[in-house]
């Protein structure tokens, strides 16, 4: 029987737009580009030159600090550019997918007879490892290092965000598979929603957590059940889907990053579920999906921790909604905040809108006022159900002090973690940068 942690802290932000539990088909433009600032803290080799042929499941690139994990390309085709930035920095692998697509053998295997290592070595060899990352420092895993635990995160629960129960429909085996497969590898488990439909899955330690956003979060759930101590590393899996990609390794014998994406926000014409590779085109999406002349801000992900795309952009390798809201920079707002505004979103009861309930809202992407002091007012506690002290951690990264750092529990955190926080935040701090910053300097002086 699983287990239940109720949480207090957090916050919904109900919004309009939430995809309708139908499936859109798409006519692809067979147009695909892996990106490497999708896996955080990789630094990418490209290992395939413009022209080469590739089959879906070879590797694009590697990551040069641990040159054994590869990234797989989604399709076969031909590699039609490689496109880099100011100081050479690969942006992104362009691949034109044949009609016909071919998938690198890789073999079936029964997950139940595999030791630790095999499992990692058939992961590492398909181009999949990359997919799981690791607390401390929220980056793409060590496969050297040997984890205490490992966590899947199965809810999801910020605003618009897409219903993992939906896209597993029909593909509970290739999840058990998946999480099977982690198991052999070091104690794992699975955090859960009120009414999943995952709840009887074995091999496992399965969790509800019941609470509002972000309970969902991979590292609030490390936090409530084996939080993370220096000199200690936890495997996390924030985003469900990777582990059907697992299951689907194992139970094929190929490598298949088909996942459901949600078209979702209040500028999109009809929300709704679309099958889609990893690294696909989102124009053939997009096209139609709204008002085009509408000033709209196009975010690849979620609204609160996704980055804004456009229609020219791919869909990003752990995306799992496609978000359209107004960007407001049109808007024209008489009298400002004297007004009821019963049509706005308040967290405080500044407005009247806070006697509507669960009311929805088509919220803009206007901050609504500049960066100020940092204000200690408790804002940051009262949407992050950890065990720290938010507003300290964050002073403390913004000063530099590592030692603070670590007594403040920096290891336990990911820049996601602060997603709502930033949301609240009457100072207007980047607060997912500024966390995002501060661990990469921490993973420098303690490499």
């Amino acid at each position: 029987m699983a287990n239940l942690i109720k949480l207090c802290k957090g916050l919904d932000i109900h919004l309009q737009g939430k995809a309708e539990e139908k499936k859109i088909q798409l006519k692809s433009k067979n147009q695909y580009a892996l990106v490497p600032d999708d896996f955080e803290g990789v630094t990418p080799k490209v290992v395939v030159r413009e022209g080469d042929k590739v089959k879906a499941g070879d590797a694009l690139f590697i990551n040069k600090q641990y040159p054994e994990v590869k990234f797989a390309s989604p399709v076969s085709g031909t590699v039609r550019e490689v496109v880099r930035g100011e100081r050479r920095k690969v942006l992104c692998v362009k691949v034109e997918a044949d009609a016909q697509q071919e998938f690198t053998d890789f073999g079936k295997q029964a997950v139940g007879n595999l030791s630790a290592e095999q499992v990692i070595n058939k992961l590492l060899e398909a181009g999949i490892f990359g997919f799981i990352n690791q607390l401390p420092y929220a980056v793409s895993t060590n496969p050297s290092v040997k984890p205490k635990s490992i966590f899947v995160s199965a809810l999801r629960d910020k605003p618009l965000a897409a219903d993992f129960n939906f896209e597993v429909k029909g593909q509970e085996q290739d999840f058990q598979t998946g999480l099977t497969a982690l198991s052999k590898i070091a104690k794992t488990y699975l955090g859960i929603g009120v009414g999943s439909v995952l709840e009887g899955m074995k091999d496992v330690e399965v969790t509800i957590f019941d609470g509002k956003c972000p309970a969902g979060n991979v590292g609030i759930q490390v936090n409530h059940l084996d939080p993370v101590n220096k000199g200690e590393v936890v495997w996390t899996i924030g985003d469900p889907t990777v582990v059907l990609f697992i299951g689907r390794l194992f139970n094929t014998g190929k490598v298949n990053l088909t996942r459901t994406v949600a078209l979702c926000g209040s500028e999109v014409n009809n929300p709704a579920y679309v099958d889609m590779l990893v690294g696909e085109e989102l124009s053939t999406l997009l096209a139609n999906s709204y008002d085009a002349t509408h000033s709209v801000r196009i975010i690849n992900g979620n609204v609160l921790t996704g980055r804004p795309t456009t229609k020219d952009g791919f869909l990003g390798a752990h995306t799992s909604e496609i978000t359209v809201i107004p960007e407001g920079d049109h808007a024209d707002e008489l009298l400002g905040w004297i007004l009821p505004r019963l049509k706005q979103f308040s967290v405080s009861h500044s407005y009247f809108s806070w006697l509507c309930g669960k009311k929805t809202y088509a919220l803009d992407a206007r901050i609504k006022g500049g960066q100020r002091h940092m204000i200690m007012s408790g804002e940051y506690d009262k949407v992050l159900p950890m065990d720290i002290y938010g507003e300290y951690l964050i002073k403390a990264i913004i000063a530099g002090d590592i030692d603070r750092q670590e007594a403040l529990g920096v290891y336990e955190v990911s820049p996601e973690d602060f997603a709502l926080a930033e949301f609240v935040d009457s100072s207007k701090l980047e607060l997912q940068r500024i966390v995002r910053e501060g661990l990469n300097i921490l993973r420098k002086e303690n490499a």
